[in-house]
């Protein structure tokens, strides 16, 4: 059975002023439908690189990446950019309402959809709570919303897409403790129905993934779930411990 995201032999070299560099290394993966994996790893160790081959911002240097069986580089990017879903560390919104910056991400969508979409990203109760709700102008680059709000925003916009396959890359990096924690439960339940890939520094985002995979040099070094990884006393261990140190 084809899995609805396959990474095999994934493999990215990049030219430079001191020679060829190998910025990924023979990664292989499988993303099953539903499934959620976390890819983590420090700054620099390739992980992000890898979401952004899923999106074909480079081509690949040797290896195959598939979606639903189809190779990407015999597809258009258009189609490969519909069937997947982005939500970054820095959201880009417009200078215009909430309403309408979800709604950019299905122009077509009914007025419906897009309340559904406000409602599984938990982003209601917000608007509720302000004068003007959906007609609210973000300001440019969303100055006028919270961090918590500017990404509850994208994942509204995201959902409203639909897409096979969502992408958190780095979605809560830049948030506090308690919007982090509100961020992560509005993505476990919209990522119940979703095959979902998490790219992330901060181990907390992941806990809950079903499988995580850690990147260290453009390889993947370890893998397991939270518990397992913990147990193998390696890597992940290492950064979970070094990181609830740093945060206690």
């Amino acid at each position: 059975m084809t899995s609805l995201l396959d990474v095999e032999n994934l493999t990215l070299d990049f030219d430079t002023d001191e020679g060829r560099i190998t910025a990924v290394d023979n990664v292989s993966f499988s993303l099953e439908a539903g499934e959620i994996m976390g890819l983590v790893g420090e700054s620099g160790s390739g992980k992000s690189t890898i979401g952004r081959l899923l999106f074909r911002f480079y081509d690949i240097s040797a290896g195959a990446i598939r979606v639903d069986g189809q190779d990407v580089r015999d597809v258009q990017q258009l189609s490969l950019r519909q069937a997947i879903g982005v939500v970054p560390q820095d959201t880009v919104l417009f200078n215009d309402t909430i309403w309408n910056n979800v709604a950019y991400g299905c122009p077509e969508a009914s007025d419906e959809a897009i309340w559904k979409a406000i409602d599984m990203a938990s982003l209601r109760s917000f608007v509720e709570s302000i004068p003007d709700g959906v007609a609210t102008i973000v300001g440019e680059r969303g100055l006028k919303v919270s961090g918590g709000e500017k990404q509850r925003i994208a994942i509204a916009r995201v959902l409203l897409k639909n897409p096979a396959i969502l992408l958190f890359d780095e979605a809560t990096s830049a948030l506090d403790s308690e919007s982090e924690r509100s961020i992560l439960k509005a993505m476990a339940d919209i990522s119940a129905n979703k095959t979902t890939l998490v790219i992330a520094h901060r181990l907390s985002t992941v806990v809950d993934a079903d499988r995580i995979l850690v990147v260290d040099g453009g390889e993947i070094v370890e893998q397991g779930s939270h518990q397992e990884l913990l147990t193998q006393d390696g890597q992940y261990a290492r950064l979970w411990q070094m990181q609830q140190t740093t945060n206690g």
